[in-house]
């Protein structure tokens, strides 16, 4: 059997993201199982209440989301690997972030996923804007 390349897809984008097709975007006959994450805005932070969201994103940014989801999609068993963040101003109950991670095996899509949401969160230069509902604000990701 001849192992095609893993597809891998990326994107930051200012309009509403959508689960369905980033999981679409990791679809593979060699799969498995497929693994999505969806992060949301939250109506909460620490113990204040948050009114909305204000992402920004780096130029350098897509760049560095496709080389990470390029890596998570080289690891052995793995077939596929998708992200999506978005940027701008985003209300309660919003979707900020989706990945997907298609793999042979169930634990490996997992892993996948975990780690390319976990590593997105901390190495890709994407800032977040909290503004709170007493008014404050904070930023956070910042370098």
């Amino acid at each position: 059997m001849t192992v095609a390349e893993p597809v891998v897809y990326a994107q930051i984008s200012a309009e509403p993201l959508s689960v369905g097709r980033v999981a679409d975007r990791v679809g593979h006959r060699r799969a498995g199982g497929v693994v999505t994450f969806t992060g949301l805005v939250r109506d909460h932070d620490h113990g204040q209440g948050v009114a909305a969201l204000e992402y920004s994103a780096h130029p350098s940014a897509l760049d560095r989301l496709r080389d990470l989801v390029r890596e998570i999609a080289a690891r052995p068993g793995v077939v596929a690997a998708a992200a999506e963040h978005r940027v701008g101003r985003l209300g309660i109950g919003e979707v900020a972030v989706v990945v997907a991670v298609a793999a042979e095996h169930r634990g490996s899509a997992f892993e996948g996923a975990r780690d390319l949401i976990d590593r997105l969160k901390a190495e890709v230069p994407i800032w977040k804007h909290q503004l709170f509902t007493d008014g404050t604000d904070e930023w956070v990701g910042t370098p």
